[in-house]
């Protein structure tokens, strides 16, 4: 089926070229803006330890289009899923959606519309923009794939559409335990490394910065823990030791977005949390990861 990855960002890109690069047909959409225009770029995907890809790729809107009928990928931002959601919601009809996407509560806004075929993808990828046309890109571990929402498509299905060598993907049976896991860790990174304008290995090589990170992750995990889902303090230190390890020199995406003044996705990470512990009456057991946000997001609007 074809592919539409709907975000010409970082991500997008490396996605597009490298299904392209398996004969798949990809297309990408611009996600923020809707002109009607239509256009060939050429694509240069860097892997990090392995080859260089080149790809000429189709980008276009979302106006180009009456349906898109395949597999809709979204590596657009989080904080457009409404607006997405509305516009999308006439040209759908029943293909499945995927949310590559960070944060928690993302699929809401599709869920709310009843989008018949949704599932959420927790990416292990890191990828950042050397130029407009050349993307620095890193596979940590395959991606997991779930189900939110499923009528007529399998989750099978999904995955071998998207799963190619250099952008891996797996079926995953309990997809709201990683995502919860990786929004966890996606807490600290994006709100420490934006803050102290540093690169993702900051954790694993100064134990004063992962002190604050270990704090962040016991006010998330209780409030995991109170929403059903079983995370241990010390697995979430090891998956950010390991991203931190893995990333090494990388910038986070929140702070590339606070240099190239563009809005962030705080608000489905540390707010998200707040917002939980708050309708809990726990507001007070996550001071930390809330101050740690509202510090981002005036940072964002500053630079702005």
């Amino acid at each position: 089926m074809k592919v539409y990855i709907i975000g010409a960002g970082a991500v997008g890109k490396a996605l597009a070229v490298s299904l392209n690069h398996e004969g798949k047909e990809v297309e990408l959409i611009r996600g923020h803006l809707d002109d009607g225009t239509s256009h060939n770029q050429k694509i240069t995907v860097e892997l990090k330890d392995g080859p260089k890809l080149e790809a000429e790729i189709t980008i276009s809107t979302l106006s180009n289009h009456t349906q898109l009928n395949g597999l809709v990928v979204l590596t657009s931002k989080s904080f457009g899923n409404k607006s997405l959601s509305e516009k999308l919601e006439p040209k759908i009809g029943d293909s499945p959606v995927v949310l590559l996407q960070n944060g928690l509560g993302v699929e809401q806004p599709f869920i709310t519309k009843d989008f018949p075929e949704i599932y959420r993808c927790v990416l292990f990828v890191t990828s950042q923009n050397s130029d407009p046309n050349t993307i620095g890109y890193k596979p940590v571990a395959p991606s997991p794939v779930g189900i939110i929402q499923q009528r007529k498509s399998t989750l099978e299905n999904v995955v071998e559409a998207l799963d190619c060598p250099y952008f891996r993907f797996t079926a995953e049976k309990d997809i709201q335990r990683i995502i919860w896991k990786k929004a966890i860790a996606n807490c600290v990174f994006n709100s420490i490394c934006p803050l102290l304008e540093i690169d993702n290995g900051i954790f694993h090589r100064d134990k004063n910065v992962f002190a604050i990170a270990q704090r962040v992750i016991v006010e998330c995990a209780l409030i995991a823990n109170k929403k059903g889902i079983d995370l241990g303090t010390s697995e979430l230190e090891d998956q950010v030791l390991m991203i931190s390890r893995m990333s090494d020199g990388q910038l986070i995406s929140t702070l590339q977005d606070i240099n190239n003044k563009r809005e962030t996705e705080i608000d489905t990470l540390n707010f998200e949390i707040y917002r939980m512990a708050h309708a809990m009456n726990l507001s007070n057991k996550v001071k930390e990861t809330r101050l740690l946000g509202e510090l981002v997001k005036l940072k964002s609007e500053l630079h702005r």
